[in-house]
């Protein structure tokens, strides 16, 4: 079957049940036309479903509980129930380890059918890192459990119209940063970055932008040497030998103060503020998280579990929708570029 023609099959996680996951979800699928677009599959709870459409008061006549993919209906919420006991949401407290609990088994599910082609992509909701985190989950987050489980290279990947910027550091302690920089792990950053940005996003010669890690890109080593010694070997190695159009290392600060990053294709920052302060500020509630560098496809939003304005209805859908789209998007790159590639080769 012409993959053009067959729905994709989106698969979504719970993410922590006291965030606004749920309502998230919940909002993007009940709009007007957009299960035209894609097949839901939730991998939690109807039972949630319901207790969030019961708070936030939401008109919701589509929720389908299944067992089997053979049960999926396409223009319906299809839920898989993986939790057998009967929960209390309302007394599983923030933090509380009961609340990680749920979060990781809707991941693994989702995960396993994502391996097993029952679903195309996996869009993840947002969770709460420290209390996921435990003896039967020893992962910092998302992107480090996928690492782990499929195959491939994982790279932090921020996209957006505007500005895509992926990281060669994920989540760690500014103070370990340096010390895990290194050549080969620049090297390896982006030649991931570089093979996504023409695989998953169609861009025949991608044009890189590569941050330093001191203030001022170290004022010609006054300021520290890892752009000398770490950063600028590893451009020089990949601009010589490769031909590839990877530049820098520019100082982070003026380098989105004006705009040079509208000259590039993406930007590569050395670890994780560098990079998520600029992307948030620039695209908060429009900007997608992707996994890039792995054979399977996963995007969440760009933010957290906003318990603060969770079950009060207001948490804005806008990222969760733009995830959704994107690894769409990215699907159907893939598609497109393995069509290609099996031409050439005829």
């Amino acid at each position: 079957m012409n993959y053009r023609k067959k729905k994709i099959k989106v698969g979504f996680t719970t993410g922590d049940i006291n965030g606004i996951g749920i309502e998230i979800f919940l909002k993007v699928c009940c709009k007007k036309k957009i299960l035209d677009f894609f097949t839901p599959i939730l991998f939690g709870s109807q039972k949630l479903c319901f207790y969030y459409k019961k708070i936030l008061n939401m008109e919701i006549n589509n929720i389908r509980e299944i067992k089997n993919f053979k049960e999926v209906v396409d223009y319906k919420i299809n839920v898989f129930n993986i939790w057998k006991e009967d929960i209390k949401f309302e007394s599983i407290k923030i933090n509380h380890p009961e609340s990680g609990k749920y979060p990781i088994l809707s991941l693994k599910k989702a995960v396993k059918a994502l391996k097993e082609g029952k679903i195309d992509v996996l869009v993840t909701a947002p969770v709460n890192k420290k209390s996921m985190n435990s003896k039967n989950f020893s992962f910092f987050g998302h992107t480090e459990y996928l690492q782990n489980v499929l195959e491939g290279e994982s790279l932090m990947f921020m996209i957006h119209d505007i500005l895509k910027i992926a990281l060669v550091t994920n989540h760690l302690p500014l103070k370990k940063v340096s010390s895990e920089l290194n050549i080969k792990k620049i090297i390896k950053s982006i030649k991931i970055l570089h093979q996504s940005l023409i695989i998953d996003f169609s861009i025949e010669k991608p044009k890189i932008a590569v941050l330093g890690c001191n203030p001022h890109s170290s004022d010609n080593g006054l300021i520290g040497n890892e752009e000398n010694t770490k950063i600028k070997p590893a451009i020089d190695n990949l601009f010589q030998k490769q031909g590839w159009l990877i530049f820098g290392p520019y100082p982070s600060d003026s380098f989105f103060g004006n705009q040079n990053y509208r000259n590039f294709d993406a930007v590569l920052a050395m670890y994780h503020d560098q990079g998520l302060i600029p992307f948030k500020t620039l695209t908060f509630n429009q900007g997608v998280n992707f996994t890039a560098g792995l054979s399977h496809i996963r995007t969440s939003p760009d933010h957290g579990v906003a318990y603060d304005i969770a079950k009060k209805g207001i948490a804005n859908e806008n990222s969760f929708e733009e995830a959704i789209f994107n690894a769409i998007k990215i699907f159907k790159n893939r598609k497109e570029y393995m069509k290609f590639s099996l031409s050439r080769l005829s």
